[in-house]
C-alpha cells in the first residue's frame, strides 16, 4: 500500500533532510516525499536546484541507484493492465478484491516500489507528461538515468518480458475455440509461431552480445514488426468473424487478452531500437512512462467492463438490428400493415388483461400468483410473436440497434439527416403500433368482461375496479416508475434475444438439429431441416418473449414478498385495465378519474418507449463506438428535422429521403442475413 504523507515540505527541505550527507538507506520514504513535494512545485525549479547543489545531487543519485538496484520490473510489463483470467467474472472479482485488499507483492520488484511510493500513479504520470519535455530530459541527465535503457540488466528484463508475453500469446492463440474464429489462417503459416522464431533469433543475439541493440532498419526488427501486425490482423479477423460464427464470453476474453499482449510486445520491442544517440534518452523516458501508465490501470474495473462487453453488445445488437428492420415503416402500405399487426396484438392483450384479473381472485400464495401471472403474460407474448402480431413497446429494443447500425454505415456528417429521417419512420411506426394496440385492447377487454357477466351473472371487474383505476393515476400511484420498470424489462428481453441469437450461431445449434442422427432416423431429413430452419428463425424470439412475460408477471408478487411497491405498467395492458376499471364502476366515474386515467395510458406508453429505447440506444451506440459528442449532434439533427417536418413523425408522408433510408435498411437486413 502506498505511503500516504501529510507533510507539506518543499523539495529543497526534503533533499536537505535526507541527502545533505551520503545516505545508504533503502527506505522508500525519501523518494515518496520528494515526488509529493515535487508535484506541488515546478519541475524546472527542481532541476535548477539539483544543478546548483552537486553534493546533494550526487547523494540522491546514489540513493536512487541503491533503491532500484536488483529490482526486477518484468511484472510491470507482463502483468499490469493485462487480463490475467480468460473469463470476465473471475477477472472482475480479482480486480475488485485487489482494490479492497491490495495483494502482497515481492519487495524486490519495481511493481512494489511504484505501489508504495506513488499514491495516485495516474496523476503522477500526468504530472511528468504535462511537464516541459526539456525539463524532464534535463532531470534524466542530471540523475544519469538518460542511458538507463542501455544497461545489460534492463535489456535482460525487457527480453524476458517479451518472451513471457510471446509464450502466453501462443498458448491462447492456439486454443481450439480461438483458432476456429479465424479459419482464413488455416492454410497459411501461423504468424504466432513465426513471431516466436524471430524472438528466438533475438534471444540468440543477446546471448552472444550483451551490448546488442537494434536499429529501425535491421531485418530482425522489421520482420518482428510484420509478424506482430499479422498476429493483430488475426485477432481483428476473429472479432470480425464473430458476427458470422458467434462468440462465447471466454473466447471474447481470450482474444482481448491476446490483443493486449501483442500491443505490449510492440511497446517493448520499440525500446530496443536505437538509431541515434538521442534515442537512449527517449527510450529510457518511454520505459518510465510505460510502467506508470500500465500500473495506473492495473485494477481498472471500468476499462475491464468496457472492453469485455463491447463486442458482446455488438453481437447482441447485430442480431436485433436484423429483426429491427422489420419494425420500421417507410410506405403507407407498410404503415397500415403495422397497424393491423398491432391490432392483432391488442386483441390478445385484451384477453390477457381479463385472464390476469381472474387469476388474482384465486386464493394462493405470492409465489403461486407469480407463476400464474408469468404464465399468462409469457403465453400471450409468445402467441403474439408466433402469430406475427406486434406488441408496440417490443419495437424499441430491436429498432435501436438498427438505428446504431445505420450510423455505423455512414462515414460523414451528411448521414445525420438521413438518420433523422429513419428516426421519423421509426417514431411513426411506434405511433401507429400504439394506436393499433390500444384501439383493440380496450374494446376486447370490455367485450370479454361483458360476455363473462352474461354467462355467469356476475360483474368480475367490480371488486378490482377501484385498484385498476387507482393504478392509472400518476399522482397517487407509482404509475410512471412502474412504466419505467416495464421499459427496463423490454430492454432486457431485447438483450436476451440478441444473446440467444449469438449463442445459436456460436454453438451451431441449427446445424446440429439438421444433422442430428436421432431426428433424421425417426422423422427424416426433411423434418430435420424444417426444425433447423424454424429454430434459427424463431427460437430467440420465443425465449425473449417468454422471459419478458416472466419478468412482467413476477414483478408485483416479488415486490409484495420483499415489502416493496414494485409492479409494471404497459400501455396496452393499461388500456385493457382502463376498460375493466370503467366496466367495474358501471362507467360511473368522475371526470377527473376518466381523463387522468385516459391520459396516463399514453404517459405509460411514453415511458415504456423512452426507457427501453434509451437503454437500447446506449447499448447500440456503445457497441458501434459512437462518441458522446457525436450522439449530441445526432439528437440535435433529429430535433431540427422534427421542427421542420413534425407530421412525418406520425404519418407516412412522402419524402425525397425515402429511397435513401429504404436502401440503408435493406443493406442492413441483407448484411445481417448474410451473417
Amino acid at each position: 500500500m502506498a505511503i500516504r504523507l501529510l507533510r507539506k515540505d518543499s523539495f529543497s527541505i526534503v533533499l536537505k533532510k535526507y541527502f545533505s550527507e551520503e545516505n545508504e538507506t533503502l527506505s522508500l520514504e525519501p523518494l515518496s516525499e520528494i515526488i509529493m513535494s515535487l508535484k506541488r512545485e515546478d519541475l524546472g525549479v527542481f532541476t535548477a536546484y539539483l544543478k546548483d547543489n552537486s553534493h546533494i545531487r550526487e547523494n540522491l543519485m546514489v540513493y536512487i541507484r541503491n533503491v532500484f538496484e536488483d529490482r526486477s520490473f518484468n511484472l510491470s510489463l507482463t502483468e499490469a493492465d493485462i487480463l490475467s483470467e480468460n473469463a470476465f467474472f473471475p477477472e472482475f472479482k480479482k480486480r475488485l478484491l485487489n482494490k479492497v485488499l491490495p495483494p502482497i507483492e515481492n519487495e524486490k520488484t519495481v511493481w512494489y516500489l511504484v505501489d508504495n511510493v506513488l499514491v495516485t500513479p495516474k496523476k503522477d504520470l500526468e504530472f511528468f507528461q504535462n511537464s516541459p519535455e526539456d525539463k524532464v530530459d534535463e532531470l534524466f541527465r542530471l540523475l544519469r538515468i538518460d542511458r538507463f535503457i542501455d544497461k545489460i540488466q534492463v535489456k535482460k528484463e525487457l527480453l524476458f518480458s517479451l518472451n513471457i508475453l510471446a509464450w502466453r500469446v501462443i498458448g491462447n492463440a492456439l486454443d481450439v475455440e480461438v483458432m476456429k474464429m479465424a479459419p482464413e489462417y488455416k492454410n497459411f503459416d501461423n504468424p504466432f509461431l513465426a513471431l516466436q522464431n524471430e524472438l528466438d533469433i533475438l534471444n540468440a543475439n543477446f546471448k552472444n552480445d550483451k551490448d546488442f541493440k537494434l536499429s529501425s532498419s535491421d531485418e530482425i526488427y522489421k520482420q518482428t514488426k510484420v509478424y506482430l501486425e499479422q498476429c493483430l490482423d488475426f485477432v481483428n479477423i476473429a472479432f470480425k468473424n464473430s458476427s458470422k460464427y458467434g462468440i462465447s464470453s471466454k473466447t471474447n476474453q481470450s482474444l482481448l487478452k491476446i490483443r493486449q499482449q501483442l500491443n505490449r510486445m510492440s511497446d517493448i520491442i520499440k525500446l530496443f531500437v536505437i538509431d541515434e544517440e538521442a534515442d537512449y534518452l527517449i527510450n529510457s523516458k518511454q520505459l518510465f512512462f510505460n510502467i506508470l501508465k500500465y500500473k495506473s490501470h492495473k485494477n481498472n474495473l471500468r476499462d475491464l467492463v468496457a472492453d469485455s462487453t463491447r463486442l458482446m453488445s455488438h453481437l447482441i445488437t447485430n442480431h436485433t438490428a436484423e429483426v429491427g428492420t422489420h419494425y420500421i415503416t417507410s410506405t403507407f402500405k407498410s404503415y397500415m400493415t403495422m397497424f393491423w399487426k398491432a391490432s392483432g396484438g391488442g386483441v390478445i392483450v385484451g384477453a390477457l388483461c381479463v385472464l390476469k384479473m381472474l387469476y388474482s381472485y384465486i386464493p394462493a400464495s405470492d409465489f403461486a400468483h407469480a407463476m400464474l401471472f408469468s404464465f399468462n403474460y409469457a403465453m400471450g407474448f409468445v402467441m403474439i410473436y408466433l402469430m406475427r402480431f406486434t406488441l408496440a413497446t417490443k419495437q424499441p429494443a430491436m429498432t435501436a440497434a438498427t438505428m446504431a447500425k445505420v450510423l455505423s454505415e455512414g462515414n460523414n456528417r451528411s448521414i445525420y439527416r438521413e438518420f433523422a429521417h429513419v428516426v421519423s419512420q421509426l417514431f411513426r411506426s411506434q405511433f401507429i403500433a400504439f394506436v393499433g394496440n390500444v384501439l383493440l385492447s380496450f374494446p376486447v377487454s370490455l367485450a370479454i368482461i361483458y360476455g363473462l357477466e352474461i354467462l355467469f351473472k356476475q360483474n368480475f371487474a367490480f371488486e378490482k375496479s377501484g385498484k385498476l383505476l387507482y393504478d392509472l393515476d400518476p399522482f397517487q400511484s407509482k404509475a410512471i416508475l412502474h412504466a419505467s420498470i416495464a421499459g427496463v424489462f423490454l430492454f432486457i428481453s431485447g438483450v436476451i434475444s440478441g444473446n440467444i441469437g449469438n449463442n445459436s450461431v456460436f454453438y451451431q445449434i441449427p446445424k446440429r438439429i439438421a444433422k442430428n442422427p436421432f431426428i433424421n432416423y425417426f422423422f427424416g431429413q426433411r423434418i430435420a431441416m424444417q426444425l433447423s430452419l424454424y429454430y434459427s428463425k424463431n427460437w430467440a424470439g420465443i425465449v425473449s418473449n417468454f422471459w419478458f412475460g416472466v419478468f412482467l408477471g413476477a414483478t408485483a408478487p416479488i415486490g409484495l414478498f420483499l415489502g416493496l411497491d414494485l409492479d409494471i405498467r404497459h400501455i396496452t395492458f393499461a388500456a385493457g385495465n382502463f376498460a375493466l376499471g370503467l366496466y367495474g364502476k358501471d362507467f360511473v366515474v368522475t371526470s377527473y378519474t376518466f381523463w387522468i386515467s385516459f391520459t396516463t395510458v399514453f404517459i405509460i406508453g411514453f415511458f415504456n418507449f423512452i426507457v427501453s429505447f434509451g437503454l437500447s440506444m446506449l447499448l447500440a451506440f456503445r457497441s458501434r463506438k459512437v462518441e458522446l459528442n457525436e450522439a449530441k449532434e445526432i439528437f440535435r439533427e433529429i430535433f431540427r428535422y422534427f421542427v421542420k417536418n413534425p407530421f412525418r413523425f406520425f404519418f407516412p408522408l412522402r419524402s425525397m429521403l425515402d429511397e435513401k433510408s429504404k436502401k440503408m435498411i435493406q443493406d442492413i437486413s441483407t448484411k445481417s442475413e448474410g451473417h
